[in-house]
């Protein structure tokens, strides 16, 4: 009996291998089946042939049926449960600070792949060492959080008897943000570079231009308010939140590549919501997984239960050529090879009008440009012709 069972043994093994290399099953599935083969007794080899070529066959049939409309199963799919979705802007899960779009605006923005989304954040994870530590949490969203001259100063005026600007810090928001005066005038300095003098007088800083009309004051005065003391460029706002046993930072405003560089973060556990700085910093991807992650969340949110393969075929439209196109009359639906298609979608004249000019041929490919003239379309049935031998 056991001489057998080892025989049985080896024989699955070598099956789950061969499995394995064809690529037949998914890796997931494969794990499940060897589970629960392994814990069936008195398993006889073709008992097991059977159920492996029932599972690979079922497999394959699941993916999808020959000459079926994948795409306008996905288009109804998603656009379906699209039209019962709400429209308001959510808190973010828990964190009464910052508010994120969730819902059929933030779903248009992902398939619109517009380049700043009309709330761009970031969830930021620290590394391990530090995570656990709110203090070091708190350093590290300082780094993070852009400070501007006017979002430390309590008054910003100008003296038109010493002829200068007269900057008065806060000393509590100085605090707060870990500065001193003279952080504050180094960063005045290197932005106004050598067209005027900065002096520091405890917490007052009196700034003043070589060219002191008054003119050039007001200019002076508007551009040091705008002068950025530390942080990072787009961040305006960071929160700190527990997570388990853990802190993470959640950012109003995004900006992955000079977050990526700021010490004590976890390099791999950084994600935006903003889908061109993916693109830009981490490849076309990342982009697709990006785009697949942020239409699923909307989703889930809102309870809609949508099977991630529509969404997955979405993504893959709109980055299969290397870059991100909309779905859009500039992006995917603009570019289809029938002028027929692309005048049923968006703006028909100028499309008609073109192909008629240009005197494009129509091949009567896809779906819509046969529905159009009356004819039988490319689906189904209609996807096959018949040839015989009478």
């Amino acid at each position: 009996m056991s001489k057998k069972s080892s025989s049985i043994e080896s024989y699955m093994a070598k099956r789950f291998e061969k499995i394995r290399e064809d690529r037949l099953l998914p890796p997931r599935v494969l794990e499940e089946l060897e589970t629960k083969l392994r814990q069936i007794e008195s398993l006889t080899k073709s008992e097991f042939d059977k159920i492996c070529d029932h599972v690979i066959d079922s497999y394959e049939r699941s993916l999808v049926e020959p000459g079926e409309a994948v795409g306008t199963v996905a288009a109804q799919s998603i656009g379906e449960p699209g039209t019962q979705m709400t429209l308001r802007t959510f808190h973010y899960a828990g964190v009464a600070e910052l508010s994120v779009t969730q819902g059929l605006p933030r779903l248009i923005e992902i398939v619109d792949a517009r380049n700043i989304p009309s709330t761009p954040t970031m969830k930021v994870h620290l590394v391990p060492e530090i995570a656990g530590d709110r203090e070091k949490a708190r350093e590290v969203a300082r780094n993070i959080e852009m400070v501007l001259v006017e979002s430390v100063a309590s008054n910003i005026s100008i003296d038109l008897l010493r002829q200068a600007i007269d900057i008065r810090l806060d000393p509590e928001l100085m605090d707060d943000k870990g500065l001193t005066p003279e952080d504050i005038s180094v960063a005045i300095e290197a932005k106004i570079k050598n067209k005027g003098e900065v002096e520091v007088d405890g917490n007052t800083i009196f700034v003043y231009p070589l060219n002191d009309t008054l003119t050039e004051l007001q200019r002076f005065s508007e551009k040091i308010r705008e002068v950025m003391v530390k942080g990072i460029q787009d961040v305006s706002h960071v929160v700190i939140r527990k997570e388990g046993d853990e802190y993470v930072l959640y950012t109003e405003g995004s900006n992955l590549q000079d977050a990526l560089e700021v010490e004590g973060i976890n390099h791999h556990r950084v994600y935006t919501n903003n889908l061109s700085e993916i693109f830009q910093v981490l490849g076309i991807e990342a982009t697709r997984n990006a785009i697949i992650k942020e239409a699923m969340n909307v989703l889930d949110e809102q309870g809609m239960d949508v099977d991630i393969r529509h969404i997955i075929l979405v993504a893959d439209m709109m980055t299969v050529e290397g870059e991100i196109h909309q779905i859009g009359r500039h992006g995917i639906s603009g570019s289809k090879n029938s002028a027929l298609a692309r005048a049923a979608f968006e703006v028909t004249i100028n499309h008609l009008l073109g192909a008629g000019i240009a005197g494009t041929v129509d091949p009567l490919k896809g779906i819509t440009e046969n529905v159009i003239i009356g004819q039988l379309i490319p689906l189904g049935t209609g996807a096959i012709d018949l040839l015989m031998t009478p």
